[in-house]
């Protein structure tokens, strides 16, 4: 009876893992045609791409969706009625996703949120003036969705911010509620506003773009690989930080197409082919096929790689793959310096114990199995991607701020005031959380905190004594709640010429994962570095 009962459960369990990853979208994949042609396209250079995706082979790696950028459009008739140009796409929109679909292909459109597009300001392109969705949201969806019957769109803010200075959430609100009650598909929506836009993106879109348009050089790549370092708790459950589209194929170094694509992957970022698929070099080709690197981007749990150390010039990411706290997780070593990186990287940093096998997915070879830690010297501009599998998974005690979800974040600048996440060089991790605190929204929280018994722990909280302006009231408090049982702390050091500084407190912890949350609902807290977790001493009975 209690193996009846126990194959009934695992099955049960089995259902659930399969539903729950059943809803979860991996990023897109697919060819945009923005990076290489701008607004010089037309609806044969469309279809080219189309077929080359195929006979490359990319189609079978995973590519679907072929995403006609800015420049198809010609003007509005006096009803409204959005026309594409005459010269570039002479038979319309429609025949180009009816060629697209007809290749087994997804096919995706652009616009913008105001009344412009980016190529009427930034290439001169009348064709793009009057031609944004602002006053035409449910009239451009249904032809967009219904009539054409795109997939996919990406709509930029260039009319609605750089023009017109609209507010960005309740412009692209209003869109996607037009999509959602037009569309007679699901759509998926890419928010182009060139910065990370605010935790309110969820609700509304696939993907959100964190940074501005990329270029295909080794600066662009490492700007905006350092925009998304910090945004882990963003992503997830079919929710991307977009970190533009791929320039492979374009003029970087291999070592410096390695860290571009391997980055994206196991950041979970869209990935969207940039070049000319006719003409793409091999060695490009072959990199944007590598299925191991690519299952990093597609795994079923959906989650983006975050940051665990930084020493001198080097950063760590990992993340769970397969299965979450299973034994199996990717890491990055990355190096974006000019020189070269010696990584040293603790297992149990990584929450790893026992013996540990290791592939390299770059590479696609297995590596020589590693006990304690996890030692490479890595060149400049390069990265190790890693496949670890380990005999023991181990109970995390570590938790740095800025793995936090802050639900008052954006990176859009329009505060002076705003929670952020800046370099400290004395923190754990080099960065700390500020600005928290002020009202009660304005929290930091841990989601998973992790425990596999469950119980009593000591809880350390590394602080910073905030810097503030010289008329500020030192008032400033720490209010940290577990599971919704909240516990305030104001006896805390002031001078920021202390450095980091440090209070402890007991918690219990349920069995499993569980929230904390530091903030404080009615003054500022204190710059937030990280907190640990330990177990209790328990006194000896004589």
């Amino acid at each position: 009876m209690k193996v009846i009962f126990r194959y009934l459960f695992a099955c049960a369990f089995l259902l659930e893992v399969q539903s729950v990853f059943a809803q979860i979208e991996t990023p897109i994949m697919g060819w945009s045609s923005w990076n290489t042609y701008r607004v010089n396209i037309s609806d044969s250079l469309i279809k080219r791409q189309a077929d080359a995706m195929v006979d490359q082979g990319l189609k079978g790696a995973g590519y679907t969706y072929i995403n006609v950028d800015d420049g198809f459009f010609g003007y509005r008739d006096e009803q409204g009625n959005l026309c594409t140009h005459p010269k570039r796409f002479p038979n319309g929109m429609k025949a180009v996703a009816d060629y697209i679909h007809s290749k087994g292909l997804k096919a995706g459109i652009y616009s913008d949120a105001g009344g412009n597009t980016c190529g009427s300001l930034w290439d001169k392109d009348m064709n793009g003036v009057g031609v944004g969705l602002y006053g035409h949201e449910r009239q451009d969806a249904d032809l967009f969705f219904n009539q054409w019957g795109f997939d996919f769109i990406k709509i930029d803010y260039c009319g609605a911010g750089q023009q017109l200075e609209l507010d960005e959430q309740k412009r692209y609100t209003e869109i996607v509620k037009a999509i959602r009650e037009t569309a007679k598909k699901n759509v998926s929506v890419n928010i182009c506003r060139w910065a990370f836009p605010g935790t309110w993106a969820k609700d509304l879109a696939r993907s959100w773009r964190i940074s501005p348009d990329i270029a295909p050089d080794w600066g662009s790549v490492r700007a905006i690989i350092n925009k998304n370092l910090y945004l882990s708790a963003y992503a997830g459950e079919g929710h991307y930080n977009d970190m533009d589209m791929l320039e492979i194929g374009r003029g970087l170094k291999q070592e410096e197409e390695e860290v571009h694509f391997g980055m994206w992957c196991i950041m979970s970022s869209p990935l969207l082919i940039g070049c000319d698929l006719t003409t793409i070099p091999e060695s490009s080709l072959n990199l944007l096929k590598n299925k191991e690197l690519i299952a990093l981007n597609q795994d079923p749990l959906g989650l983006q790689a975050y940051v665990v150390q930084h020493e001198g010039a080097g950063y760590v990411l990992v993340k769970d793959i397969e299965q979450k706290r299973g034994k199996v997780r990717a890491v990055a070593l990355y190096n974006p310096s000019d020189e070269v990186c010696a990584f040293s990287v603790p297992l149990s940093l990584l929450e790893l114990g026992g013996k540990v096998a290791v592939r390299d997915l770059v590479k696609q070879r297995d590596e020589k199995k590693i006990r304690d830690s996890l030692c490479y010297d890595v060149p400049p501009h390069s990265v190790k991607i890693l496949r670890l599998k380990a005999e023991e998974r181990l109970e995390p005690r570590h938790y740095e701020a800025e793995w936090a979800y802050l639900p008052c974040f954006n990176d859009l600048a329009k505060r002076s005031r705003g929670v952020a996440y800046k370099p400290y060089g004395k923190a754990s991790g080099g960065m700390i959380v500020s600005n928290l605190g002020g009202k009660a929204a304005n929290y930091a929280e841990w989601k998973e905190v992790y425990s596999e018994n469950g119980g009593e722990y000591r809880m350390r909280i590394a602080y910073v004594p905030a810097q503030g302006n010289a008329r500020e009231v030192k008032d400033r408090r720490l209010e940290v709640e577990i599971n919704g049982q909240k516990t305030c702390i104001t006896e805390l050091e002031s001078d920021p010429a202390k450095g980091v500084c440090h209070v402890t407190l007991p918690i219990d912890l349920r069995q499993g994962y569980n929230s904390v949350k530091i903030g404080s609902a009615y003054t500022w807290t204190p710059d937030i570095d990280c907190f640990t977790l330990e177990r209790p001493v328990k006194n000896k009975k004589n």
